[in-house]
């Protein structure tokens, strides 16, 4: 599902003068490299479709100690027997397996070994099917499936339906006028469930672990506290005491809140429209759905991968631009290299290899980026 975004620049760390600088500056140091990199493209073919062919050449994306090379064969299926539309996410459990939500309602979703071979593939029947989450309860690992359509399930591993959470509608958390279109979730240490209602009323609700209602926190505008599309959330708990981590992705932006949503902080990424943020080890990832190449517009097929260190410092932007930091101020960030389109979702393993899932890319399975 696509939402028209609309980015904002603070101008107190961010003005319109310093975006054309940084742009110009871009595009004069970037054109003889587009165009070597195009020109390469016209002479071979493409390994996944529309994957370039860097994958072939073994290109190194990324910057400083995170780099990486591309799989170019890594997950790829008889789309006539496993199809997909959009790989919008994807989590790794317990076994190393690797779990891909899809929104083709004949596999929603497709599991597969670490090597990319599949395992197995199951289904709800959503047509919508947008938000994975893995939560270990001890006993037993479960998946909180969030369809756009208004569903939030959790599931077992096989695709038990094992509880449902009511529309906000009904138990009237919203009024009949406000929209409910959910795309995220996250379990916080002491079980309670967050719901971004990232493509409805830009509300994150929050409920215990018996499904009932807390809060609800955010809405749409501008202020600190505000979300435009509120697409995904995640807890961070690197600096020990747990905090919420809440894309504002209009906003080229995350949000940090308490886990009673009381507004921390704002890690302003300009350029940058990033989907949910996943938390590994120190470090936090996220895909970048579209990058802003002309002001306060995004642009189709501009999609790249951003990793931000332990104070939230991009450090690496694989497929994109290498971040720059001017008087403390992170500069504008765009897609340098086409190996993407709209980056939706990543997904880390053990050996912090990066699997990219992507929304409206032609139908193409996940891509892997093997770190060096």
């Amino acid at each position: 599902m696509q939402e028209l975004e609309f980015s904002f620049l603070d101008k107190g760390r961010y003005s319109i003068q310093n975006y054309y600088f940084d742009l110009a500056f871009y595009t004069m140091n970037s054109r003889r490299r587009f165009i070597q990199n195009t020109s390469i493209i016209g002479l071979a073919m493409t390994v996944q479709p529309n994957l370039p062919v860097y994958a072939s050449q073994r290109k190194v994306l990324g910057h400083g100690d995170f780099t990486y090379t591309i799989d170019p064969s890594w997950g790829n299926l008889d789309p006539a027997k496993v199809p997909v539309v959009n790989c919008h996410e994807m989590v790794m459990d317990r076994k190393g397996r690797m779990i891909l939500l899809t929104d083709e309602p004949k596999n929603n979703v497709i599991i597969y070994s670490q090597s990319g071979k599949l395992l197995t593939t199951w289904t709800l029947g959503l047509p919508a099917a947008h938000g994975l989450t893995l939560v270990d309860e001890g006993d037993a690992e479960y998946l909180w499936v969030v369809d756009n359509g208004g569903r939030v399930l959790k599931t077992t591993l096989d695709g038990k339906v094992v509880a449902e959470l009511a529309s906000p509608i009904a138990e009237g958390i919203y009024s009949e006028k406000m929209r409910w279109v959910p795309t995220e979730t996250t379990v916080a240490p002491n079980g309670d469930l967050y719901v971004a209602d990232g493509y409805g009323s830009q509300f994150f609700l929050q409920y215990d672990s018996r499904g009932n209602f807390i809060r609800k926190f955010g809405g749409a505008g501008n202020e600190d506290g505000q979300f435009s599309t509120a697409h995904g959330i995640a807890v961070d708990q690197r600096g020990g005491e747990p905090t919420l981590i809440c894309t504002s992705r209009g906003h080229n932006s995350f949000k940090r809140f308490t886990l009673d949503g009381t507004y921390l902080e704002t890690i302003f990424l300009p350029g940058a429209f990033v989907c949910r943020p996943v938390i590994h080890g120190d470090n936090l990832y996220a895909g970048v759905c579209w990058s802003r190449l002309r002001y306060l517009e995004q642009t189709d097929n501009s999609g790249f991968v951003t990793i931000l260190n332990k104070e939230n410092r991009v450090v690496s932007n694989p497929g994109g631009t290498e971040p720059y930091y001017r008087d403390g101020n992170l500069q504008v960030m765009l897609q340098e290299e086409a190996v993407f389109k709209h980056c939706h979702d990543v997904c880390i393993d053990q050996d912090e290899n990066i699997y990219v899932c992507q929304w409206n890319a032609g139908k193409s399975y996940p891509i892997k980026l093997t770190r060096i």
